[in-house]
């Protein structure tokens, strides 16, 4: 194994001091050009890579932030994460990744670590609406797709409610007055307020709250989609929805492959709607009608905040957009 090259190396190899070396690493503008220049070619030649932690460690500040994602396999996280990255790159900041995978534990574990770490502050969707407050100990922290409802963390997030009742609304207007909410479990925040948005489209258009058949799944994924479509399918006929909506476009895809397995044609048959308008929703092959959430704008902001909780004056900040609705052919009127 190659040992490692320290400063006092890279300061004999260039004839100068180890405080020189330090200038050049830190403070560039204070050595003068041609000794900045040996030094720096002397790095060069022996490979000489800076103890990041041990400086940031003395500095007590790092250059580093971290995003916890509630699922990384779902599209719409990644996405909000490149959002939250290429503003952290833009202020000299790295971000990491860590993936609750919706469990609370597995948050809990990455929450200590990454105080343990001294990173600059944390993003964070996470599982439930208090978990987030185990990092309340001195570390910031920025609540992503979430809501601070008691105000001691900056957050972002999208109205929910509304684009609930975009969704139903549309496809009431399109004439449908028997509709499946597919989501789970309404633990999650994010459905129960998709949930809520539904039943209050149902109310302004004067229907039933019997009207929405709530078909809760155990997460948001692709496979609970498709168990939601045999289920839906094995409801009687005269009850059975002739429309979905569904608390993202995961569900929603899962929704389609069932029904084509089924031999059944979308939206002839179903109009479905998704949320969160990820890149595949338009590539399905029934390209799919899906509110729409600013996913690049969430990440930016999120960590565009997170980077300013330093700040003396600094006051935290409860971000709001509003969701779009982006009609395509999953929910063509019904005839």
């Amino acid at each position: 194994m190659k040992p490692s090259v320290g400063i006092r190396d890279v300061a004999h190899h260039a004839g100068v001091s180890n405080a020189t070396v330090s200038n050049v690493l830190n403070r560039p503008d204070v050595v003068a050009p041609a000794t900045r220049q040996r030094v720096l070619a002397a790095i060069e030649e022996l490979g000489f890579v800076r103890n990041e932690s041990a400086r940031q460690l003395r500095a007590g500040r790092s250059r580093v932030i971290a995003y916890v994602v509630l699922d990384a396999a779902n599209p719409f996280f990644t996405d909000v994460a490149r959002g939250a990255e290429d503003a952290a790159r833009e202020a000299g900041f790295a971000l990491f990744l860590c993936n609750s995978a919706s469990d609370a534990g597995r948050e809990h574990e990455y929450l200590e670590l990454l105080h343990e770490q001294r990173v600059e502050g944390i993003l964070v969707t996470p599982v439930d609406g208090e978990s987030a407050q185990i990092a309340e100990r001195g570390t910031p922290v920025v609540l992503v797709d979430r809501e601070s409802t008691d105000g001691t963390h900056c957050s972002v997030a999208v109205d929910d409610v509304l684009g609930g009742e975009l969704a139903v609304t549309h496809l009431i207007e399109n004439g449908h007055t028997r509709i499946a909410m597919v989501g789970g479990p309404l633990s999650i925040q994010q459905v129960r307020d998709r949930y809520e948005g539904a039943m209050r489209a149902l109310t302004n258009a004067g229907l039933p709250q019997d009207a929405l058949t709530l078909l809760e799944t155990r997460g948001l994924q692709v496979a609970e989609g498709r168990g939601a479509g045999e289920r839906l399918i094995g409801l009687p006929s005269s009850r059975r929805p002739t429309a979905a909506f569904c608390a993202n476009d995961l569900l929603a895809l899962g929704l389609l492959q069932s029904m084509t397995q089924q031999g059944l044609k979308v939206p002839d048959d179903l109009a479905v709607v998704g949320y969160d308008d990820i890149e595949f929703a338009a590539a399905a092959a029934v390209p799919l009608t899906s509110v729409r959430q600013p996913r690049d704008q969430l990440g930016r902001t999120a960590a565009s905040l997170l980077l300013a909780e330093n700040e003396p004056d600094h006051e935290h900040r409860h971000v709001k957009f509003q969701p779009e609705l982006v009609v395509r052919a999953s929910s063509a009127a019904k005839r």
